[in-house]
């Protein structure tokens, strides 16, 4: 009980930290949207009254307040930008990123797992230098490169053209298949290289323990101790590596793939709020995010337990 609390405050002063930080750096170096507004030939009385709307005349701390006020509330405001309640824009765009995101992300790490176990299993072996050498090439190339490539390989007239180039005119599952099949090869194409190279230090590091070396001697299956033994003893750094990349994926990941693909997802929403400075959006974004990150920090914290109940002692 006692570990959970300090979980739970730890979490609390990590969501403090992060919000006080990026709402810090938003006031004192954001840009300041009077001018946007109204122009630069406004008189001073207009001047007051937009930066008065704004909350610009109010103290930093009172400020502060208001936005931790709004995020515990979920009332966030509207979009600077387009006027648009920035809770109905988190509620359209938040769906569509882990729609299009999810299936790369779950793909690469499995296809990750299986590849290391691979190595893992023939290491200094021809299996072995074949998944370094697929790991190594597919981290050496750019993301963008990816994108542009497999747009051009499966969605124009000089590749197959089976595929839409841009946008996300989804209606049902088919409409889906078609949008989020290029999308999911790149990041997926991307990300296994790196999902590969830790999987395979983390089983190389279990196959090497002793308890392998005792099943081994007592003449267990090779497939026992691939499952009972390394697959059931990494659990825990899996999970870890897993559940913390949801949030930076969904976020920076889309960010890159929506804009290149044109599809309006959070990503998009966060790059335009960036270019635009649109402080609502972007407050919004960065403390949802924190407290995600807690709850995910938390609900490990309960698979730690199921997955070893070595940890609860």
């Amino acid at each position: 009980m006692r570990s959970v609390a300090s979980k739970l405050l730890n979490g609390v002063l990590l969501v403090l930290g992060v919000t006080f930080i990026s709402f810090l750096l938003m006031v004192w170096f954001g840009p300041d949207q009077t001018y946007t507004l109204i122009g630069k030939n406004a008189s001073p009385g207009q001047i007051e009254d937009v930066r008065r709307q704004l909350g610009y005349d109010q103290p930093f701390w009172q400020r502060y307040g208001e936005y931790l006020r709004e995020l515990a509330t979920l009332d966030l405001g509207a979009s600077n930008a387009s006027g648009e309640p920035v809770r109905a824009l988190l509620a359209r765009t938040v769906p569509i990123s882990l729609l299009l995101m999810m299936p790369g992300f779950l793909l690469g790490n499995l296809l990750g797992i299986a590849l290391g176990l691979t190595a893992a299993r023939h290491r200094g072996r021809w299996g072995d230098r074949a998944v370094t050498v697929l790991s190594v090439t597919a981290m050496s190339i750019s993301f963008l490169v990816v994108i542009i490539a497999f747009q051009v390989l499966l969605s124009t007239p000089y590749g197959l053209d089976l595929f839409p180039v841009r946008g996300w005119q989804v209606d049902g599952f088919v409409s889906y298949l078609q949008y989020v099949t290029v999308p999911t090869l790149a990041l997926v194409f991307v990300t296994v290289g790196y999902n590969t190279r830790f999987y395979r230090a983390l089983f190389v590091e279990e196959y090497g323990k002793d308890h392998i070396r005792t099943a081994r001697a007592f003449g267990a299956p090779e497939r026992l101790i691939l499952w009972k033994h390394v697959l059931k003893n990494s659990m825990v750094p899996i999970v870890t590596r897993i559940m913390f990349s949801i949030p930076l994926v969904v976020i920076s990941g889309s960010l890159l793939i929506e804009s290149y693909f044109g599809i309006p997802g959070i990503g998009q929403a966060t790059f335009e709020a960036i270019t635009s400075g649109d402080q609502p959006v972007l407050k919004a974004v960065v403390g949802l995010t924190a407290v995600v990150f807690v709850l995910i920090q938390t609900v490990t914290e309960l698979l730690y337990r199921l997955l070893d109940p070595r940890v609860a002692r």
